[in-house]
């Protein structure tokens, strides 16, 4: 549809975070909720992630299915899907410019949610040298090869990676009839559970490399193996025709950072307080654009929050054009606002996600470390004051999501300056 057109709530992005939190506004009466994904079908990574895991414990799902539960669902709750639409950048402050098979277009909202997901880096980000043969994926790519297209890949591959994600990776490859050469990672051990790591290398008898890296890509035309070198550095050939680099996620966050969001600089996503709200009024942020990457479940946890942020967010612009103080609606939201202050962690720790922190905060925060942790205690303090601290029973690993309650933020004083998430043995 070209032309400018104006909605109560605009989603960017149809995956389960932008959908949960469409379908909630909808369903409460938000008005007027619109979608807009630039893929040709709703429903964001699970529609290609053709495993189980999705769903619940009584009504487990694959990914396909829950990807088509979540857009009925959202349809029905009276919001509009629209894919094939791309979100190009900003036209204002709550406006966009998109481009759809219809033309271009200026969607304008009383609030926009952020819902734009995660990609994996590619191996030109990661900078692997070589040549450019055929046979190189990311996950996503492996995902969409065979499960949305039926594409052949080739007979011998190699997984760089040993995190969930890369044991998915491992599984899709041998969907396909083709063979685990061997896994590789180069942190110290696997980032999944002992029981997963367990099945690849006894039922699979899958090898795992670790403390290794990708040094070359070899062969012209097709991938012929890949040169990898180890921490001590020596170096070997492992003949393959394909390798899947997986993880290393990033924030697909080209309209944050193009609207001039704060961003984390942890997470490379926008900044946010415990309400999703950014550093822009109107603007809040969702799912896997803030940590990459977290499963649906989580994604699905947090749009619903966002919406019940975007419900007071309308509500508050109500009542200020109700008594004439309309101009003031900017005040109603935002991550920089007084109350709100960063929410640092300190290493190891990378990230954590809200990294904005108000008194009034009950979404409980995730967290992911550098280096393996072993029954480590959560501090959590602000100027000095111990304001939570808790003993964790299990061992944390890197690339695994670490959960922190917000049962302490009632604590903060937004006037003594940034809190800190520390850990000790």
């Amino acid at each position: 549809m070209t032309g400018a057109r104006r909605v109560d709530v605009l989603v960017v992005g149809a995956g389960p975070a932008g959908l949960a939190t469409a379908a909630r506004l909808a369903a409460a009466g938000a008005g007027r909720v619109e979608i807009v994904d630039r893929e040709t079908q709703a429903g964001g990574a699970p529609r290609h992630s053709a495993h189980g895991g999705y769903g619940t414990l009584l009504h487990p799902l694959t990914g396909p299915a829950y990807a088509r539960l979540l857009v009925t669902a959202t349809r029905q709750a009276g919001a509009t899907v629209r894919t094939g639409v791309t979100a190009l950048d900003w036209a204002g402050p709550l406006a966009l410019h998109t481009l759809g098979a219809e033309g271009p277009g200026t969607i304008t909202a009383r609030a926009v949610v952020l819902a734009t997901g995660a990609r994996e880096r590619p191996r030109a980000a990661r900078l692997v040298p070589g040549t450019r043969p055929a046979g190189v994926y990311t996950t996503g790519e492996l995902q969409q090869a065979v499960h949305l297209y039926g594409q052949r890949i080739g007979a011998r591959a190699v997984v760089v990676g040993a995190e969930d994600v890369s044991y998915a990776a491992a599984d899709i490859v041998r969907a396909a009839g083709a063979t685990v050469v061997a896994m590789l990672t180069d942190l110290p051990g696997p980032q999944t559970t002992p029981a997963r790591a367990a099945d690849s290398r006894l039922r699979h008898g899958t090898a795992l490399l670790t403390g290794t890296t990708v040094a070359e890509l070899l062969g012209h035309g097709r991938l012929s193996g890949v040169r990898v070198r180890h921490r001590d550095g020596r170096t070997a050939v492992l003949p393959c025709d394909t390798v899947v680099f997986t993880g290393d996620f990033v924030p697909d966050h080209e309209l944050a950072r193009r609207g001039g969001l704060a961003l984390d600089p942890g997470t490379r996503g926008p900044a946010v307080d415990g309400a999703l709200r950014t550093s822009r009024p109107g603007v809040f942020a969702v799912g896997s654009v803030l940590h990459a990457v977290e499963s649906a479940a989580t994604a699905v946890r947090e749009g619903a929050h966002a919406a019940d942020a975007v419900l007071d967010h309308l509500a508050g612009l109500d009542h200020l054009a109700g008594i004439g103080h309309l101009a003031d609606a900017g005040q109603l939201s935002g991550a920089d606002r007084a109350d709100a202050v960063p929410l640092l962690v300190d290493p190891p720790l990378r990230w954590i996600a809200p990294n904005r922190v108000t008194p009034a905060d009950r979404l409980p925060y995730v967290l992911r470390t550098a280096t393996r942790l072993t029954r480590p205690v959560l501090r959590v303090t602000q100027n000095g004051r111990v304001l939570h601290r808790e003993r964790l029973w299990t061992a944390v690993l890197p690339n695994r999501t670490l959960r922190l309650p917000a049962g302490w933020t009632h604590r903060v004083d937004p006037k003594d300056g940034p809190v800190h998430v520390s850990v000790r043995p």
